[in-house]
């Protein structure tokens, strides 16, 4: 049962989309009761339809890729970060993606907050979004590439605000659009990085815990969250 009809239909096309790659997905069954239960609120956009989409390919003994290519499409990042419980690169490859587990423990971790925009972005809108551009994205993706590899590595809070300012730069260029710093926080002293689709849900933001709270409470914007809080161990 569910009283939000569009919820309803988007269940009943992944159920469908699943039972398509595996025909026998509940033939034996002639009811069958699922709960979730989600460990943040809803409206953080914290990968409630991308894990929703791996719960029920592992349910269903399918390939949880090639079920998001059949119901939201989008890249596939989000699915493989409900699937593994440390820190990964994710390139694309169809629906066998290569997936690299690897170490990402800053020293500058107590200097890294989530701030929440008091907004849910649409990923659909974010994907949608991304097929029209009408650049070399071949040429773009090294760029990141290349600033993904050095991330990994540096060892200075200096450094990586460096690299997620380039990085907001190129992705602001590529999309044409201003960066959520330029929108919203222009004025502040640290670095902000969107994440997810870009401009909703949360930011990444550099500072002290005091800094932080000082410039964005004010503001509205309450719910901050450390990175140790947010990244599990």
């Amino acid at each position: 049962n569910c009283t939000d009809q569009k919820i309803a239909n988007t269940l009943q096309a992944i159920l469908q989309t699943a039972k398509t790659l595996n025909p026998t997905f509940l033939t034996t069954a002639t009811g069958v009761t699922v709960k979730t239960a989600l460990t943040f609120p809803n409206e953080w956009g914290l990968g409630t339809s991308s894990t929703l989409i791996h719960n029920i390919a592992t349910w269903a003994a399918v390939n949880p890729f090639e079920l998001l290519e059949l119901s939201f499409g989008g890249s596939g990042y989000d699915i493989a970060c409900a699937k593994y419980h440390k820190p990964i690169t994710f390139q694309r490859n169809g629906s066998t993606p290569i997936i690299q587990e690897l170490a990402f423990t800053p020293s500058f971790k107590d200097h890294l907050f989530f701030v929440y925009l008091n907004q849910k972005q649409d990923s659909k809108e974010g994907i949608s979004l991304y097929k029209k551009l009408q650049i070399n994205k071949k040429e773009s993706i090294q760029q990141v590439n290349n600033i993904t590899s050095k991330m990994i590595v540096t060892k200075t809070l200096f450094e990586f605000e460096l690299l997620v300012e380039e990085h907001e730069s190129l992705i602001s260029s590529l999309i044409g659009m201003p960066t959520v710093k330029e929108k919203l926080f222009n004025d502040y002293q640290g670095c902000v990085k969107s994440l997810g689709a870009w401009g909703g849900d949360f930011v990444l933001v550099t500072g002290s815990l005091a800094s932080v709270k000082n410039y964005f409470i004010p503001k509205g914007y309450a719910t901050i969250v450390s990175y140790d809080e947010m990244i599990r161990d």
